[in-house]
């Protein structure tokens, strides 16, 4: 892309082009968008962005992004606290809650285990799980985990942890989902599908 004639917009568009999937032509035209927008109109965009990285808090229970104490999800009564469904990241939980058709709380891992990429269980949210795992209230384990050999490592590794504890039932959704399909890529009536018709886990 040439050099733009304004420093300032040349600036701009080098930022708005760090974001994922956003190239130099797709940021420019973010960038005149911006400047044809009321000043106000781009300063409520602006203090948006500001608020939610001064104030956005994570979860101490499911490490979901909340705005309080408790995310909006662990807090509520209506959820049944006997099923704690595992994912990997925020964006798997939208995607279950875009089905309707789950009504437990999750449990935020952080990512999988991958040893390729450096990370093991210590740099997961796993001892959480386990610790809430073992709360009287908890009944079923559901791993929602990515179909592939780190997504499988992960749900094994945990399985192993809890596989003594008798009163607890690990499940995992339906593989109605292609094999390395992340969650979030998945349709929604194929997702809640899997989740209704989830299966008993044995670590095979």
């Amino acid at each position: 892309m040439q050099s733009l004639s304004s420093k300032l917009l040349e600036k701009a568009v080098e930022q708005f082009a760090l974001l994922p999937g956003v190239g130099k032509k797709t940021a420019l035209k973010y960038v005149l968008f911006m400047l044809k927008k009321k000043p106000e109109e781009v300063n409520s965009f602006l203090q948006s962005l500001q608020d939610l990285k001064n104030n956005i808090r994570e979860c101490p229970q499911c490490h979901n992004i909340s705005d309080n104490n408790l995310c909006e999800i662990c807090s509520d009564p209506k959820r049944d606290n006997s099923v704690i469904c595992v994912v990997e990241s925020i964006k798997d939980i939208m995607a279950i809650e875009a089905t309707s058709q789950y009504h437990g709380l999750y449990h935020i891992l952080g990512g999988i285990i991958s040893p390729m990429e450096g990370i093991g269980p210590a740099d997961l949210h796993i001892s959480s799980l386990l610790e809430r795992a073992e709360k009287p209230e908890v009944k079923e384990i559901i791993f929602a985990l990515s179909a592939t050999i780190e997504g499988d490592t992960t749900g094994y590794y945990i399985y192993k942890k809890l596989k003594n504890k008798e009163s607890l039932t690990i499940t995992t959704i339906a593989k109605g989902i292609s094999i390395g399909n992340d969650l979030e890529y998945t349709d929604e009536l194929t997702l809640g599908r899997s989740i209704l018709h989830r299966v008993s886990y044995t670590g095979n």
